[in-house]
C-alpha cells in the first residue's frame, strides 16, 4: 500500500527519497503511531508522522497535503469498522445508472415547455412516483424530481448529480468563506501585490530619514526630526463571490484567495451571490434572505474607482444568465446578463477569476456566455492567472 503512496508523492513533484521512505516504515514498525482507544488507526496521526519523515522543507507542505488527500481519500471511514454504514451511501448504491444509449433517447424540453409542463404535473399528480419518465419522482428519466437522469430538468429535492438542472426546488444553505484560513499558497499574496498603489495618508507617524538628514544639515548640525504619514495601499476592491452548488468543490482555494485579499487590500467590500448576479446579493450566508443588499444600491454606493473582481466557476445553465426567471432559486424579473452588464459599465476596471481548470472552459456553454459578457476578462485561479488579472486591473 505505502509503495504506491511513495510513488504518488514523487508524481506530485515532491523530493522524497528512498531513505526517507524507509525511515517512515521503521517508525511504523516501532509503533510510533498506533490504534486509539476505539481500536481504530487514526489517519491524522499517520499524516503527521509521514509528513515529518518525508518532507524536509515546509515549502513543500502544500504539495504534500494535496497528494496525501488525493491518495487517502475515504480511508478515514474505512479504518474504523465500528461505524455504521451511512444511510445516504446505501441510497446512492441503489440509484439507477443509465447507459449511454438510454441517455441518448431522452429528449430535453425548452424553457417555456418545461415550466408549463411542471405546472400541469402539480395540478395532476396525487401520489409519490419512482423510476418513471413523466411524473415528479425519483430515479427515473422525468425532467422533474431527483436521483435519476434527464439532460435538462428541474431538480426537486435531493442532491445534484449530473449538473443538468436548470432550476432547483429546495431550501439551500451555504457557509460563508473563511477569511482566517491559513494560506496554502503564500504566493497568492505576491500575485495580488501587483494591484497595489501606495499613497501617504493619515497622521505623521513614520520617521522621514532623508528629510531629517537634510534638515539637520541645514540647521547647522542641530537635530531636526521630520515625520511623515505611513504609506498605505489605497486601491479599492469590490469582491463578488459565488457560493454554493458547484463552488463547493473549490472552497479551500477560494478561502485562500479571500484570506489573501483581506490581508492585502485595506479598502475592500465583498458580497456573495449564487451562480449569477441578480437584483440582490448578501454578506452573511446564514441570513442571506433576511439581510439582502439590493444590487442597485451597491451600484450607487461605490464609485468607479473600485476594482470589480468576480470569483466563480460560471458553471450553470445558460438560462440562469440569459433568461428572466432563470435563477435556480427564485423568479428573477431581469436576466442575470442585464445585471452583469450594469456592473461592468459602472466599474470599468473589472475581471472574473474562475477556479475551474481552464482546460474545461471550452466544454461549458455558460462559461463561454460569461466570457463574452466579461469582454474576455476571465482568468483561471492560478498564480499566473492572478498575476495577469492584477496586471490588467492596474492599467
Amino acid at each position: 500500500m505505502l509503495i504506491d503512496f511513495f510513488y504518488t508523492l514523487r508524481s506530485a513533484k515532491l523530493p522524497v527519497s528512498v531513505k526517507e521512505y524507509l525511515t517512515l516504515l521503521e517508525a511504523l514498525q516501532a509503533d510510533v503511531v498506533g490504534p486509539n482507544s476505539d481500536g481504530a488507526y487514526g489517519i491524522d496521526d499517520f499524516y503527521y508522522l509521514s509528513r515529518t519523515a518525508l518532507v524536509k522543507d515546509e515549502k513543500h507542505y502544500d504539495k504534500f497535503d494535496r497528494a496525501f488527500a488525493a491518495y487517502f481519500k475515504g480511508v478515514e471511514m474505512l479504518t474504523d469498522f465500528t461505524k455504521e454504514v451511512p444511510l445516504d451511501w446505501l441510497r446512492k448504491t441503489l440509484e439507477r445508472e443509465f447507459t449511454a444509449e438510454e441517455k441518448a433517447k431522452i429528449e430535453k424540453m425548452g424553457w417555456d415547455e418545461l415550466m408549463e409542463t411542471l405546472k400541469k404535473r402539480f395540478e395532476e399528480q396525487k401520489e409519490r412516483h419512482e423510476g418513471g419518465s413523466k411524473w415528479i419522482g425519483t430515479g427515473g428519466t422525468s425532467p422533474f424530481g431527483n436521483g435519476g437522469y434527464n439532460p435538462q430538468g428541474i431538480r426537486i429535492g435531493g442532491a445534484g448529480k449530473n449538473r443538468s438542472a436548470v432550476k432547483v426546488w429546495d431550501q439551500r444553505a451555504y457557509k460563508d468563506y473563511d477569511d482566517t484560513q491559513e494560506l496554502g499558497t503564500r504566493n497568492i499574496k505576491v500575485a495580488l501585490r501587483r494591484l497595489r498603489k501606495f499613497a501617504r495618508e493619515g497622521h505623521d507617524e513614520e520617521l522621514d530619514l532623508d528629510d531629517t538628514i537634510h534638515s539637520t544639515a541645514a540647521n547647522a548640525g542641530f537635530l531636526d526630526i521630520k515625520m511623515r504619514p505611513e504609506r498605505h495601499n489605497n486601491v479599492k476592491v469590490l469582491l463578488l463571490m459565488d457560493v454554493g452548488g458547484t463552488m463547493d468543490e473549490h472552497i479551500q482555494r477560494v478561502e485562500e484567495l479571500f484570506s489573501a485579499v483581506k490581508t492585502e487590500f485595506k479598502h475592500l467590500e465583498f458580497f456573495y451571490f449564487h451562480n449569477c448576479v441578480y437584483d440582490f446579493m448578501w454578506k452573511n450566508n446564514k441570513r442571506r434572505f433576511s439581510e439582502k443588499f439590493a444590487t442597485w444600491d451597491i451600484l450607487r454606493k461605490y464609485n468607479k474607482d473600485y476594482k470589480l473582481i468576480f470569483v466563480g466557476d460560471a458553471t450553470m445553465s445558460p438560462y440562469e444568465i440569459l433568461q428572466p426567471g432563470g435563477s435556480v432559486e427564485y423568479n428573477n424579473e431581469e436576466a442575470g446578463a442585464e445585471w452583469i452588464q450594469r456592473l461592468t459599465h459602472t466599474f470599468p476596471k473589472f475581471a472574473w477569476i474562475n477556479p475551474e481548470p481552464q482546460g474545461v472552459w471550452q466544454y461549458r456553454q455558460s462559461i463561454a456566455v460569461m466570457q463574452q459578457l466579461m469582454s474576455n476578462r476571465m482568468y483561471p485561479l492560478t498564480l499566473r492567472g492572478l498575476e495577469d488579472a492584477m496586471r490588467m486591473l492596474s492599467k
